[in-house]
C-alpha cells in the first residue's frame, strides 16, 4: 500500500526574501514563491532590518496565498505548517513565525520550526531526489560558512565554521569597496569573468590549530589594503582583476577545506548549499575537486541556493517524520546554532 503523501506549507522570512512554498514528501515542490527586497536594500548598500521587517509584514499574506494557489492546495489539505525560526534577523524572523503560528492555531495544523541552515542543506534533496545521507555539505551564505557532516536526516556534525566574517559577508564588503555595490556576491562573480584571477595574490586565510575552520576577515583586509595603497600611489585599480583575484582566494580556501574532509573521512558524496553556492567559480572548483577525488558532487540550482521556502519545506518533512512538532510558543531565535532545537 502506498504511503500517504505529506504536504507541508513552508514559510521563510529570515532576511530580505518573503517566501512560501508547498512541498510534498520533502522532495516534490508544488510551488515556490519568493518576493525579494534586493532593489530596496541596494539603495542602502545592505539589508536594513527595520525596512526588511516592514516589507515582510506587507507581503507575507499575499505570498502565502500565492503559494497555496500555485500548488492547487488549501489550508485544509496541509499536514503541517513549517517556518524558519532561526538563525537570521530577529524582526524578519518574527514576521514569519507569527504568520505560521496564526495559521497553525486557526486550522489546528501541526507547526514545525526549521533551522535556516538545515534548510539550505536540504535543498539538495529537492535538486536530487536520490540523494541520501551520509554525505558532507559545504554551506556558504551571507551570514554563515559551515562544513558539515550529514550523518542522517537531521543529524549533523559541524567539522568547521568561520571564526569571523562569513564568505558572503566578505563578498559584500569587498564589492562595496571596489564600487560594485550590493549584493556583492553576484556582482563580483560577474566582474570576475572579465578579470585575471592570478593578477593579484591575496592571502588564503587559515585558523591556527583547526583543519576545517574558516577565516575571511584577513582576506577582506588584504583587499582593502591593496586598494588604499593603490590610491595613495595614484595607481589605477583594475576592478575585474581585484574581483577575480579575491574570488579565487575565497574559492581556494573553501575547496581546500572540503577536499581535506573528503580525504580524511573517505567521503563519496559532497554537497554545496547556501547563497554563495550560486557562485560559478565555486561550483566549478568544487565539481573539479570532486571529480579528482572520485566523489559525487551535488549542488542545487541557483533558485534553491538563495533563500527560499522550498528548502524549509524539505527540512520540515524529515522533522515531521520524527515527530518533532513545535508548540505555539515557538519564538524567533536569531542566533540559533545548527543541531540546536
Amino acid at each position: 500500500m502506498k504511503k500517504k503523501d505529506i504536504t507541508i506549507l513552508a514559510i521563510e522570512s529570515s532576511c530580505d526574501e518573503t517566501a512560501a512554498s508547498v512541498v510534498v514528501n520533502g522532495r516534490q515542490v508544488l510551488s515556490n514563491v519568493i518576493s525579494s527586497q534586493i532593489d530596496i536594500h541596494t539603495l542602502y548598500g545592505g539589508v536594513v532590518p527595520e525596512i526588511a521587517s516592514r516589507k515582510h509584514t506587507e507581503r507575507i499574506t499575499q505570498v502565502i496565498r500565492q503559494g497555496l494557489e500555485e500548488a492547487g492546495k488549501t489550508l485544509q489539505d496541509l499536514d503541517a505548517i513549517a517556518v524558519t525560526y532561526g538563525p537570521g534577523l530577529v524582526g524578519p524572523l518574527l514576521i514569519g513565525v507569527s504568520a505560521a503560528k496564526g495559521l497553525a492555531f486557526a486550522t489546528g495544523t501541526p507547526l514545525i520550526g526549521v533551522h535556516h541552515i538545515e534548510g539550505h542543506i536540504c535543498a539538495n534533496y529537492i535538486a536530487d531526489p536520490e540523494l541520501e545521507p551520509p554525505f558532507a555539505c559545504l554551506v556558504v551564505s551571507g551570514g554563515h560558512t559551515h562544513l558539515v557532516l550529514v550523518r542522517d536526516y537531521g543529524v549533523y556534525e559541524i567539522l568547521g565554521r568561520t571564526q569571523d566574517d562569513a564568505a558572503g559577508e566578505a563578498f559584500d564588503k569587498v564589492a562595496r569597496e571596489i564600487g560594485l555595490g550590493y549584493p556583492g556576491g553576484p556582482k563580483i562573480d560577474k566582474a570576475s569573468r572579465e578579470g585575471d584571477p592570478h593578477a593579484i595574490t591575496f592571502p588564503r586565510g587559515k585558523v591556527t590549530g583547526s583543519r576545517y575552520d574558516f577565516s575571511f576577515s584577513g582576506m577582506k583586509s588584504a583587499v582593502l589594503n591593496y586598494l588604499n595603497t593603490s590610491r595613495m600611489k595614484g595607481i589605477q585599480v583594475n576592478v575585474p582583476d581585484v574581483a577575480a583575484s579575491f574570488q579565487q582566494a575565497v574559492v581556494d580556501v573553501l575547496v581546500s577545506r572540503a577536499a581535506d574532509a573528503v580525504e580524511q573521512y573517505g567521503l563519496r558524496k559532497l554537497a554545496l548549499a547556501g547563497g554563495v553556492a550560486a557562485n560559478t567559480a565555486l561550483r566549478a572548483g568544487m565539481r573539479q575537486m570532486c571529480e579528482e577525488k572520485g566523489a559525487a558532487f551535488f549542488c542545487p540550482p541557483p533558485i534553491l541556493c538563495t533563500d527560499n521556502a522550498a528548502m524549509i519545506g524539505s527540512a520540515a518533512y524529515f522533522e515531521y517524520l520524527k515527530g518533532n512538532i513545535s508548540g505555539l510558543d515557538l519564538n524567533a531565535v536569531p542566533g540559533l546554532r545548527l543541531g540546536q532545537r
